[in-house]
């Protein structure tokens, strides 16, 4: 046990307390967070509810504070302050310091008593920190808990390891990752009656992995609920359906008990398991009816902790908001029946939030589309969940046509999208409704005829010379719509993005002609070539493509990046700790800057979004590409090489499928896999240019920004992009927005942090690919879809954001997803690994034509694989392999 030593003497009297020392849990209400923390807040909510809690009280933070004010932890937080999130190492030796500092310091005498005082039996004692379950971080397990804890002395001790475990190495990382002030964070401590359980565990009221609302999760083990809490026992497990059934009941081997000693404490009992389950089907019934009256009262699901007595009375010893959930569309998608949505912001390689104007400009973009096709759905198209844009799918879903087109094309561009989706035919709440394929033949017909499609791709096809003019003419109709007066009202720029918006749909049927004619080229190949072909060497066939605008961006950049590595003073520049000023860059890093941003300044990591700054406003993530380039020192592995070696290998593979097809079908095959060459390129350009009018876009909505923090309804300009385009014609009425603003900022930050996004959402919160999730590989290797051929084993490389991202050379790029952004980094790596994509999504197309091995659709793969982590990823068959004897083929 610690020794206390007594304030007394040292400081003089005790100051008068600023709050109270000790509070009856029956006393503690909601709006008491600073004082009681989060437990003890949720235990005197429900308390107060009338529901079953065993009695006691908290010792408030003002005992806490007291004792952190001598206890110097003054330059432990500072260096906190100063710590990344991801300097696991510094933060640990700083939580290290902080939870020895507060052992070490003074317990005022008053403080002492009162903790002593609430001693009355065994009792448990628990943490209640201030930033603990809270709605959007529950901090489950961070702070520390004792049970059984029987005399003044030992509950005095046991308060003093609950305030040093605030500072515990996971609450300090918890809360760096979390974006949570160190010095700003207090505890209190609720000492409880001491539940002498026959059995407890923990309930879920929302099934945390599949996200169903309305189904009740519990795990059940004998003895008290350290036991399922701590993972020391494979409990009995029950899944009871929103109509109260229990749909599932798996027995767990039950191996250890944790039970009370008669002198205090716990001991861990070992060989208790049994074949009986430790609950009857009513308790499990009375449980979850338990669950959700206090769902009921939060209006939110909840994690609760839970006991059965020795005589059968059931308490409840903790609650708290399940903060994993991802969040439910809103109320009027599903009001007509189960609804199925799909992630558009995350198939295009956006694992961040989109601002709120950037969802709004989707919803524009969708309202030009639904015109352009003819379509009038039933329902939203494009919704915002938890702020990422998801699209509406349900009634392709539930047509004949849709069900045999959409997964062929989620074959293609996000593979585990197609399974999940295939996953869903069988569900009777999404039958087929529209069986006749006569009116999507019609639409697609009318629009084909309309924009002269069949003879613009045949002529590509005859005269692929065409292909350039073409797009070039389409580029010019572009700028001719994006035209607008210098000196424009904030109201009339907004009417010029909004018809900008509506009329940027009819670019893709302008532009399909020309890659359209590479893809049915390609098509048209891989059937003739049908049982005569190796893995991977149609898809080295697209390596190397031409007229890329994507890969014509990256090669600038690398060759600017080979001119400013001649200049001493720029390469200096780039060679520091940090990235140099860039109001201040030597003359030959500077022009070579202004040259790329003059003709790519348009374009940024997440440029989907309307609300991300382009590179010609911050050039930042450029300048980080630069400087990884410049520690490229092997000729052999430079981008230019590499992409003009791919060319190479992809001609000789057109040549060999052709003399091994033979005969007539051989000059076929050579003529298609050509035109596929010299035309598949072109299916980035429509991406780029509505980035071009995107950024047109932002500029005039950064104009009314501007106009709008002049005037005092935004605190800045960029301001404007934290609403809506409705919002905006609002506040240029004179509406008032910046406290809305301030919110929408705040839940950006929070969403910023979620790690999952689910690809595939059904409206009741339910996640598909959850409930039908594949089981691991046996060997411990991860599997997903062959994007790019080739074998290389390298050092892993895991980036959740390229902005500032370092890849050296060779390393392998572990990614969630990437757009055109994200681009650049490919040109070093030395293979890719993603975790949304299909062989023919983006980073896909651009592994291929850098030849590097690449893998996607892998489920988890940034979890799953860490940084420094030797990993081969194996591209031909879809495999990311652990360390073994594999032969680089790269």
């Amino acid at each position: 046990m610690i020794e206390i030593r007594s304030h007394r003497g040292e400081t003089g009297p005790a100051p008068e307390p600023a709050g109270p020392l000790v509070l009856d849990l029956r006393d503690v209400a909601a709006d008491m967070l600073p004082l009681a923390g989060g437990k003890a807040v949720n235990l005197g909510v429900l308390i107060r509810a009338g529901l079953p809690v065993p009695p006691g009280c908290c010792l408030t933070t003002e005992a806490y504070g007291r004792v952190a004010a001598s206890a110097g932890l003054d330059d432990v937080l500072r260096d906190l302050a100063a710590t990344p999130p991801n300097d696991t190492a510094a933060l640990a030796e700083l939580a290290g310091r902080a939870r020895a500092l507060m052992l070490a310091a003074p317990v005022p005498d008053d403080i002492a008593a009162a903790a002593r005082r609430a001693e009355r039996g065994p009792v448990a004692v628990r943490s209640s920190a201030t930033a603990e379950d809270l709605p959007d971080a529950s901090f489950a397990g961070q702070q520390d808990t004792y049970l059984n804890v029987t005399g003044p002395h030992a509950v005095l001790d046991a308060v003093r390891r609950c305030w040093a475990s605030l500072w515990t190495d996971r609450a300090v990382a918890y809360r760096a990752a979390n974006g949570i002030d160190h010095g700003a964070v207090r505890l209190a401590v609720v000492i409880q009656d001491m539940v002498q359980a026959r059995v407890a565990g923990v309930m879920f009221t929302a099934n945390p992995v599949t996200g169903r609302r309305g189904e009740t999760v519990i795990d059940a083990a004998p003895g008290l609920g350290e036991a399922v809490v701590s993972g020391a026992v494979n409990p009995d497990h029950y899944v009871v359906s929103p109509r109260g059934l229990i749909t599932t009941r798996r027995l767990g081997d039950k191996t250890v008990a944790v039970r009370p000693l008669p002198g205090g404490g716990v001991e861990h009992v070992q060989g208790t398991g049994t074949e009986e389950p430790c609950l009857g089907d009513a308790q499990v019934i009375a449980l979850a009816e338990l669950g959700r009256r206090v769902e009921t009262h939060y209006g939110a699901p909840q994690d609760t902790e839970w006991a059965v007595d020795e005589d059968g009375r059931l308490w409840l010893t903790q609650a708290r908001p399940i903060t994993t959930l991802y969040p439910l569309p809103p109320e009027r998608v599903g009001a007509d029946g189960l609804r199925v949505l799909f992630c558009f912001s995350l198939a295009q390689g956006l694992h961040r939030p989109i601002t709120p104007m950037g969802v709004s400009v989707f919803q524009e973009l969708a309202t030009g589309v639904r015109e352009l096709y003819g379509v009038r759905p039933a329902a939203d198209p494009v919704v915002a969940v938890g702020m990422r844009v998801f699209a509406d799918v349900t009634g392709v879903m539930r047509s004949t046509v849709g069900r045999k087109v959409m997964p062929r094309v989620f074959d293609l561009m996000e593979a585990r999208s197609a399974v999940v989706v295939r996953g869903l035919f069988g569900d009777p709440r999404l039958s087929v409704s529209r069986r006749s394929a006569l009116p999507a033949i019609r639409r697609v017909l009318r629009l084909m005829w309309r924009y002269r499609i069949p003879p613009r791709v045949v002529r590509m096809l005859a005269d692929p010379e065409r292909a350039e003019a073409h797009v070039a003419e389409v580029g010019e109709r572009l700028g001719a719509m994006l035209a607008a007066p210098s000196a424009m009202k904030p109201v009339q720029r907004l009417d010029h993005v909004e018809r900008v918006l509506r009329h940027l749909a009819t670019l893709v049927p302008s532009l399909f002609p020309s890659p359209g004619a590479g893809l049915v080229s390609l098509g048209l190949a891989a059937r003739l070539l049908r049982g005569r072909t190796r893995p991977g060497e149609l898809q080295t066939v697209l390596r190397g493509l031409p007229h890329n605008v994507t890969t014509e961006m990256d090669l600038a950049l690398w060759h600017a990046a080979t001119r400013i590595r001649a200049d001493e003073a720029s390469a200096r520049a780039l060679g520091g700790p940090g990235l140099p000023d860039p109001v201040a860059l030597p003359p030959v890093l500077r022009r070579e800057l202004d040259g790329f941003l003059a003709r790519y300044g348009h374009r940024a990591v997440a440029e989907i979004d309307v609300g991300v700054p382009r590179w010609s406003e911050d050039p930042a993530h450029v300048l980080g590409v630069l400087a990884n380039y410049l520690r490229l020192d092997d000729p052999a592995l430079a981008p230019d090489a590499v992409f003009e070696r791919g060319a190479r290998e992809a001609e000789a593979t057109v040549e060999t499928l052709a003399r091994r097809a033979g005969g007539l079908r051989g000059r076929v095959v050579r003529f298609a896999l050509g035109r596929t060459r010299m035309l598949g390129g072109y299916r980035e350009t429509p991406k780029n240019y509505l980035i071009v009018a995107l950024a047109e876009v932002r500029g005039h909505l950064r104009a009314a920004g501007a106009d709008l923090a002049g005037r005092g309804l935004l605190d800045q300009a960029d301001d404007v992009f934290m609403l809506t385009l409705p919002e905006v014609r609002a506040a240029l009425g004179g509406a008032d927005h910046r406290l809305l603003v301030r919110d929408r900022r705040a839940e950006y930050a929070r969403e910023s942090r979620r790690r999952h996004i689910p690809r595939i959402l059904l409206s009741d919160g339910t996640e598909p690919e959850a409930v039908a999730s594949a089981a691991p590989a046996a060997d411990g290797s991860l599997t997903g879809t062959p994007a790019s051929p080739g074998t290389v084993t390298g050092v892993a490389r895991v980036v959740l954001d390229p902005v500032g991202a370092h890849l050296a050379p060779g390393e392998i790029l572990v990614a969630p997803s990437t757009d055109p952004g994200w681009t650049p980094l490919f040109l070093t790596a030395g293979g890719l690994v993603m975790e949304m994509g299909g062989a023919n999504s983006h980073g896909s197309v651009v592994a291929r034509e850098y030849g590097i091995p690449a893998v996607v659709g892998v489920a988890d793969a940034t979890s799953r694989i860490t940084t420094g982590q030797t990993i081969t990823v194996d591209g031909t068959s879809g495999a990311v392999l652990f360390p073994g004897d594999v032969t680089t083929d790269r």
